[in-house]
């Protein structure tokens, strides 16, 4: 059997590791593009990168004037015909056109460390402008710089976000101009500079082109009294929407000096973070006047760093600055200077003011060692596997590799739980003394417990209950069952090499297995009195134990027989996880069925939208199934009607085609949750609980294994055999503030396999006692893709 020890020593080297910053310096105030040795000067200052404007002045100030001409050219035209002053703004008439870049417009150039600048687009520039002119040529110099930046050969190129969110015109207009730019650009990415929330402030300080040209704005452009803190993510959503979730589009998040609630950091952690960047403002001064961040700031750090693709950190407006950067040369006017004259300038490049001593970088690499170090979850393998998208396995139609095995084997918590319960279980049957099933034979005069592993694998749980039948002194007679024939060949050997031969090994699939035949006296079918399986999925039913338990539950003793487990309830939660969706629908070209498939994934950068507020979880149960079941309704149909009718009878009033055998596996679940503030659904995240065994003796705790979020640290701490498993939906639902979600879920069963159907819809409150339905998604169904019996 596999053993956790080389998941362990991963978790034991990895633990030595932390987090990497990588943190790159903007100065809004920079025209040009530094050259190779300031370059050079910025990453001794400890910086890993450095942003570059795209163009500089010149090509301001030729947009500038080339508005104010058209505009006097307009107006000229209309005097010399004599019309009136309105027929000026005919929409019809022809605008200005931005010529193409010259090389007095930019100081960016392909060159040998491009790759390591990022483009940052001019500030002034204003698609938003309600003036459609300043917007036309607003547009044209932005497609300009991206596209020029993208020739150079720029990787990322930084566009600033909009100033406003109140006007959805102008939201709408910058989303248009943005998804043209991912256009323009074919192989940059492209990344919205954007606030966490508008905290004033917090704005770039150029002014826009509107301003300089006299635009009337408005009071509309004074900052509300009170601030919606969701209203910059409302702008980013319908940003990104417009560019249909582009694997190229990210955020350049602005950090707030103070931050808000974790409901909006939980939102921008789901998002596609490329940035964290952080200004003068932010940051606070500690005792001996030198630059640090508010405890919040750092535990919000550090979450996000936690990401598998964890944001980089730009530093904007602090030392060094423009004039730090300048290297003095020498004052001869030769090419090669006197020895005084390079002394002196060395002299000088060696000051106080150098960029070696920016208290910013200082104060950021300590946070970095300061970060906890990576946890017992947090290995190279889990890392990897967040937000990763993985077909359910479907253990009955499918033979599993032995590496498939391995890995479950790996979490020692899982199995540690199954052992306290077969444990508990052997414990409890010799304190209320109840009869076992083996017969007494000869050398052995008492009666065995059975215990019966239906689904062994590998043979860990086999394992386990050796140990638990040897810690409680329990003679056992223990069966293994497997119906993977390559499996059954290494439960072989493992009886021969580590349970010396102590374990009777069959393979067959527990549905069709005949039972156990006693110990000494083959030709008697006796009943077993402790059955552990390991059928779990990750919605709890979903790789079909409930179908797989019936049809071996017939041979377990009645009444004290034991299944282990003894229960499990599946749970879910609408979630927001824009990143999965991406995903989805860059696979959906090419499968039709991926937005009706549920997907097991290690779900991580993900926003739970609903609040938990009493009766109303934010993890709700959907349904329960128990065993044993006192009345198995597939032998009652059996009996009553023979064997062979339950593979020919036409069913009617049950799924339709089936013969309603399975009817009694079928669930329905309508859950509402509560939404106080706006967001997005991108499908519904699914969990479950088990109870592996309830003790009969009163006061005793039961044992059990969770995957919900909430519970799992206080049932079954550091477990990694189950990732969640996600439903997704084919277009994202938006709602506003005060919504109630509705999801409906059904298990759909017939007589060869089982799938699930979901719906979420809507509800905004517009009264005390009303409410609205402001959308829905379709029905989706996994019945193409369902699991096989």
């Amino acid at each position: 059997m596999a053993s956790s020890e080389t998941l362990n020593a991963e978790s034991q080297d990895f633990t030595l590791s932390k987090p990497t910053f990588y943190i790159g310096h903007h100065d809004s105030s920079r025209s040009y593009t530094l050259s190779d040795e300031e370059h050079g000067r910025v990453l001794d200052a400890g910086y890993s990168f450095v942003t570059t404007p795209i163009t500089n002045e010149f090509f301001y100030d030729r947009v500038v004037q080339l508005y104010r001409v058209h505009l006097e050219e307009r107006q000229k035209w209309v005097q010399e015909r004599g019309l009136s002053t309105s027929q000026s703004h005919n929409p019809s008439l022809p605008g200005p056109v931005v010529p193409t870049l010259t090389n007095k417009d930019t100081s960016l150039f392909p060159s040998s460390y491009v790759g390591s600048l990022v483009a940052y687009a001019s500030p002034w520039i204003d698609v938003t402008s309600s003036d459609p002119i300043i917007a036309s040529i607003s547009r044209q110099a932005l497609n300009l710089e991206v596209a020029y930046a993208n020739f150079c050969g720029v990787r990322s190129i930084v566009i600033p976000g909009p100033r406003r969110d109140d006007g959805r015109k102008e939201v709408g207009q910058y989303a248009r101009a943005i998804q043209e730019t991912l256009g323009v650009a074919t192989r940059a990415n492209i990344i919205i500079h954007i606030p966490m929330y508008r905290e004033p402030g917090l704005e770039e300080s150029t002014e826009l082109l509107s301003r300089v040209l006299g635009e009337k704005l408005g009071s509309s452009s004074e900052p509300d009294e009170e601030i919606d803190i969701f209203s910059a993510w409302d702008t980013w959503h319908t940003i990104r929407t417009a560019c249909n979730y582009s694997h190229r589009l990210f955020v350049a998040l602005r950090v707030p000096r103070r931050l808000p609630e974790s409901e909006l950091q939980s939102r921008w952690f789901a998002e596609p973070l490329h940035y964290l960047s952080f200004g003068p403002s932010t940051f606070q001064k500690n005792r001996s006047g030198s630059p640090c961040l508010s405890k919040y700031h750092q535990a919000m750090i550090n979450g996000y760093m936690r990401l598998k693709n964890a944001p980089w950190i730009l530093l904007y407006d602090v030392a060094p600055s423009q004039e730090n950067l300048r290297v003095v040369n020498a004052s001869s006017s030769a090419d090669f200077p006197t020895l005084t004259e390079a002394k002196e300038a060395l002299k000088e490049n060696r000051k106080s003011n150098s960029p070696a001593l920016n208290p910013y970088v200082s104060y950021m690499r300590y946070l970095e060692r300061q970060q906890p170090p990576f946890g017992v979850l947090e290995t190279a393998t889990l890392t990897s596997f967040q937000d990763w998208l993985q077909s359910p396995l479907q253990p009955l139609s499918d033979n599993l590799e032995s590496a498939t095995y391995e890995m479950f084997e790996g979490d020692p918590v899982k199995y540690d739980q199954y052992e306290y319960a077969i444990t508990e279980a052997m414990v409890e049957w010799k304190k209320f003394g109840r009869q076992a099933s083996g017969i007494p034979y000869e050398g052995q005069p008492e009666p065995e417990l059975v215990v019966t592993v239906a689904g062994a694998g590998r043979g860990p749980l086999v394992t386990r209950a050796l140990r638990a039948a040897e810690s409680t002194g329990t003679r056992i007679q223990l069966w293994a069952l497997e119906k993977n024939q390559n499996a059954y060949v290494y439960l072989l050997r493992q009886n021969e090499q580590e349970w010396n031969g102590q374990v009777t090994v069959v393979k067959t699939d527990m549905r069709g297995w005949e039972g156990p035949r006693a110990k000494g006296h083959p030709e008697v079918i006796t009943k077993v009195d402790i059955l552990v399986t390991e059928l779990l999925g990750s919605f709890g039913d979903n790789e079909l134990s409930p179908e797989c338990l019936d049809g071996i539950q017939r041979h377990i003793a009645r009444p004290h027989g034991i299944s282990i487990p003894h229960s499990y309830t599946a749970h879910l939660t609408p979630i927001g996880t824009p990143r999965i969706f991406a995903d989805l629908s860059s696979r959906s070209l090419s499968d039709p069925n991926a937005f009706e498939t549920p997907w097991v994934v290690r779900l991580f950068a993900i926003d739970f939208v609903a609040r938990g507020v009493p009766p109303h979880k934010r993890f709700q149960q959907a349904w329960e199934f128990v065993h044993p079941v006192e009345v198995s309704r597939v032998d009652d149909f059996a009996a009553e009607h023979g064997l062979a009718s339950k593979y020919t009878t036409d069913g009617v009033g049950s799924m339709s085609g089936s013969s309603g055998l399975n009817e009694h596996n079928a669930r329905h679940c309508h859950l509402t949750f509560l939404c106080p503030a706006q967001g997005v659904v991108h499908g519904i995240a699914g969990y479950f609980e088990s109870v592996l065994y309830a003790p009969q003796e009163e006061g005793k705790d039961k044992v059990e294994l969770s995957t919900v979020p909430d519970q799992i640290d206080r049932k079954s701490k550091d477990m990694i055999s189950w990732f969640p498993i996600f439903f997704p939906l084919k277009a994202p639902l938006y709602f506003p503030q005060d919504s109630d979600l509705e999801v409906s879920m059904w298990r759909q069963t017939d007589d060869s396999k089982v799938w699930y159907e979901w719906v979420v819809e809507a509800f905004a409150w517009v009264g005390p006692n009303k409410r609205v339905k402001v959308g829905a998604s379709e029905l989706h169904s996994s019945r193409r893709v369902a699991c096989l019996m």
